[in-house]
């Protein structure tokens, strides 16, 4: 149990480690001393509400997660379970790569006998489901601003692509039995199974029509409570406003996504803030600073609630896995 949990941790620190050279390049970019003076004048009466609007995005996704995993058939997990699960995963998202959010898998597997092939498929579900979100919370920004063309066709007909291509399953059964027949493959396509039966559950069109419904209306609370960010910092409010924080921090969230770095550090703050700069305007000192506030109530905030639900369940972090199979393995 030691040993896993220093194992966990370990994951971890990279990313912590890069959040705060993050923080504190971006400090410096924008004149420490001109964004201390910034936070300093800042109304945090506004903050309050942008940490609600977070936890308004943290239960809507719950509910697209419980719902995901009813969907794959599991039956004997509490809603209290489920969300204890769920919120355990957000430190995850600051691993390389976010490759520790299958441990959610590993953790269901746990609760509920899942194969952590199918919890995992839950998983990369999230994501999709989100990536697609906030691509369509950002469309009019984009087209707006056509600089942003490129990037945003790229990334959407990524996405569609996965769930286009989970869908066609005689082709998926033709390559999952060419791929028993094959000596260095065999060995891990049962596991690839199950992972493909979740995700040719969760990805039909239905299921996926639900999850990016609620994925949108869940990161526009952000959106919202980013906008309240920048009413804390003095700008006057009007549609306008509202619009562009909407696509400033929705766009980010996918330039941090596909960015591959763990928790999109490093690239979602430099979007955030060059875009800030460019599209609405803000100085350097004034962009640094909403863009330092937003990420930590947002991801930080996140990460916090996630280590205090480690705190208070450390059994979750015994990992071990029920499925033979994948013992096997």
């Amino acid at each position: 149990m030691a040993n896993t949990n220093a194992n966990i941790l370990r994951r971890l620190i990279p990313g912590l480690i890069l959040g705060f050279v993050v923080l504190l390049v971006l400090s410096l970019i924008g004149d420490l001393r001109q964004v201390g003076q910034q936070i300093i004048d800042f109304n945090w009466a506004f903050y309050p509400l942008a940490l609600l609007f977070t936890l308004f995005n943290y239960a809507l996704r719950f509910l697209k997660w419980h719902y995901y995993i009813k969907q794959l058939g599991v039956k004997d997990i509490t809603w209290q379970h489920s969300l204890r699960l769920f919120v355990a995963g957000f430190p995850l998202a600051v691993t390389p790569g976010k490759v520790g959010e299958v441990l959610k898998a590993v953790w269901l597997n746990q609760a509920s006998g899942l194969p952590v092939g199918r919890g995992v498929s839950v998983v990369v579900a999230e994501r999709i489901s989100d990536g697609l979100a906030v691509l369509l919370l950002s469309t009019l920004g984009v087209v707006a601003y056509p600089r942003y063309w490129p990037a945003f066709v790229i990334v959407l007909v990524g996405l569609l692509g996965v769930i286009i291509v989970s869908q066609i399953r005689p082709v998926a059964m033709w390559a999952l039995d060419f791929g028993e027949r094959l000596p260095l493959v065999n060995r891990f396509v049962h596991s690839i199974r199950e992972f493909y039966e979740g995700s040719f559950a969760l990805f039909k069109p239905g299921a996926t029509a639900l999850a990016v419904g609620l994925g949108m209306i869940s990161w526009l609370g952000e959106g919202i409570g980013f906008y309240c960010i920048l009413l804390g910092l003095g700008m006057t409010p009007d549609l306008r406003l509202f619009g562009m924080a909407v696509f400033v921090l929705s766009f980010s969230t996918v330039v941090g996504a596909v960015s591959a770095l763990p928790g999109g550090l490093g690239a979602a703050e430099a979007s955030i803030a060059g875009m800030l700069a460019l599209v609405v305007g803000m100085d350097a000192s004034m962009a640094t600073t909403a863009t330092l506030l937003i990420r930590l109530a947002t991801l930080w905030f996140g990460v916090g609630l996630g280590l205090f639900v480690w705190s208070i369940s450390k059994e979750m972090l015994g990992l071990r896995v029920n499925d033979e199979s994948m013992v096997e393995g």
